[in-house]
């Protein structure tokens, strides 16, 4: 049975579903922009009916608790921190990691620089940071799937994106994310503050340092209509990662793979933690 709990860190209180026996073998999973913890709804209670402790917070911005004003503190390594903080919170020195989109470049960025925390590594539809780096650099196509990140850093991005009942933001998900499910986005990030501390992601400038490569065991799940990650980066992560590596492939599925294709998405994530 789902439960929402109150994590409490040094930053605030993040909010947050969870399934599973307290004594399970622990799973967190990060949720990406513009949606929640509930991303994860699905995936969570498969995976404690299973004997897991799955466990899939509402990040920084996105918990109210832990909504600073500053885009600046919304930083790789506050992100990193928020995670470690979580897990530490809940008792797991070791854990299996779980990201999709910003959750998923967040999880990366764990990996990398705390790999004696991990047991293991799933990242949904983003690729390493360093094959996205390179992309932007000499793909034209990565180029321009990438051109809506200098937008959304305007100031006006919120205003157009909450305009007409929330129509860009709704069209985002490509109708592909059940109706009710968006109703509940939109309705959290019309919330004050909100939507800025969202986008504030996009906005807290580049990390300081470069990433290196991930030796944690990891599976990388990228499907071919994403809108945002072209093939170039995907088909280029697995020179980012050392240890053992599997790269799934999704055919003919949009960027919004947890929820979208929710049965298989989870038995690929079931079968590389088994």
């Amino acid at each position: 049975m789902t439960e929402h709990l109150t994590i409490p860190t040094p930053a605030g209180p993040f909010d947050a579903i969870a399934d599973g026996p307290a004594d399970g073998r622990p799973v967190l999973l990060l949720h990406g922009f513009p949606e929640a913890g509930i991303a994860w709804e699905h995936q969570v209670a498969v995976l404690g009916a299973r004997g897991f402790r799955a466990v899939a917070p509402d990040q920084r911005g996105y918990s109210p608790g832990v909504r600073p004003e500053r885009a600046a503190e919304y930083g790789v390594t506050e992100l990193v921190g928020d995670v470690l903080a979580i897990a530490d919170e809940l008792g797991w020195s070791r854990f299996d990691l779980v990201g999709h989109d910003w959750g998923g470049a967040v999880a990366w960025w764990t990996a990398a620089e705390h790999p004696g925390r991990l047991t293991t590594l799933t990242v949904v539809s983003t690729p390493h940071p360093g094959a996205l780096a390179h992309a932007l650099r000499t793909d034209q196509d990565q180029q321009l799937r990438s051109g809506y990140l200098t937008e959304w850093r305007q100031t006006s991005t919120e205003r157009r994106m909450l305009a007409n009942d929330a129509d860009a933001l709704r069209r985002m998900f490509e109708w592909r994310v059940p109706p009710s499910r968006v109703d509940e986005y939109v309705r959290r990030l019309s919330e004050p503050g909100a939507l800025t501390a969202a986008l504030n992601w996009y906005r807290a400038g580049r990390p300081g340092g470069e990433i290196g490569k991930v030796d944690v065991p990891t599976l990388y799940v990228w499907s071919t209509e994403d809108v945002a990650f072209g093939s170039t980066a995907a088909l280029d992560t697995e020179n980012w990662v050392t240890g053992a590596y599997s790269f799934q492939m999704l055919e003919d599925v949009t960027h919004w793979i947890p929820e979208e294709v929710p049965d298989v998405l989870t038995a690929l994530l079931v079968d590389h933690l088994r």
